[in-house]
C-alpha cells in the first residue's frame, strides 16, 4: 500500500520507515513536524529566520538518530520539542547583550516630592483620626486594616468573637470616615 494513502501512521512508525530507506516517510514526517517546531522557536526567539534555522537543524538531527530510534521510549514530536527548544535556548545564550545605550532607562516608581509630602499629611490625619475612636474599636481596625490580619486572628488576639471583631472594624470604620470627611479636599482624596 502505498505511504500516501495511510497518512493516518503515527510518528514512531514514519521515522523507522525512514530509517529503513523510506524517503516518503520522511516528506511526510516533514511536512507534518516541521511546522510545529517553526512555530515553536518563532516563539521563543522572536526572529523567524533564526527559527527556520533552529527547525532545520531540528530536523536534521531527528534523521541522524532515525536509525537509533527506540519506539515506545518517547514520542517524536516531545523528542523533536525538546530539540528545538535546546537549540533555542542556545541561541538566545549566545546573543550579544544590547549596548548600554539601547536599554531604556527603568521607570522610577517613587513618589516625587509632592506625592511623599501628600503620603506623609495622610498618614498623620490618619493617626490623629484612629487616637480618637474608643480604644477596642482603634485595636480592631488597626489589625484588620493596617496589620491585615484575619477576623479569626484578631478574635484570638483581642479574646473576642468572629462577629465582635466584624462590628468594631464596621463602627470603627463609620467613625473614621466622618473624623477625616472634613479633610478629604485637603488630603487630596477626589468624591466618587
Amino acid at each position: 500500500m502505498p505511504l500516501d494513502a495511510t497518512p493516518e501512521l503515527s510518528d514512531d512508525v514514519l521515522l523507522i520507515r525512514f530509517a529503513n530507506g523510506d524517503r516518503a516517510a520522511a516528506r511526510t514526517l516533514t511536512l507534518r513536524l516541521t511546522p510545529r517546531v517553526l512555530a515553536q522557536a518563532t516563539r521563543m526567539l522572536g526572529n523567524r529566520a533564526e527559527a527556520e534555522d533552529v527547525a532545520q537543524e531540528a530536523m536534521l538531527r531527528l534523521w541522524k538518530i532515525a536509525p537509533d530510534w527506540r519506539q515506545g521510549e518517547a514520542q517524536v514530536s516531545t523528542w523533536l520539542y525538546r530539540v528545538a527548544a535546546n537549540l533555542c535556548i542556545d541561541r538566545l545564550r549566545r546573543k550579544p547583550p544590547a549596548p548600554i545605550e539601547d536599554v531604556p532607562e527603568p521607570a522610577d516608581d517613587a513618589p516625587n516630592a509632592e506625592g511623599q509630602m501628600q503620603t506623609r499629611e495622610r498618614l498623620s490625619a490618619l493617626d490623629g483620626a484612629l487616637a480618637r475612636l474608643p480604644e477596642r474599636q482603634r485595636q480592631a481596625v488597626i489589625l484588620r486594616h493596617l496589620e491585615n490580619l484575619g477576623n479569626p486572628e484578631i478574635a484570638e488576639i483581642m479574646d473576642i468573637s468572629v462577629e465582635a471583631v466584624e462590628s468594631l472594624t464596621a463602627r470603627g470604620k463609620r467613625q473614621l470616615a466622618q473624623i477625616l470627611a472634613p479633610r478629604r479636599e485637603e488630603l487630596g482624596f477626589e468624591d466618587d
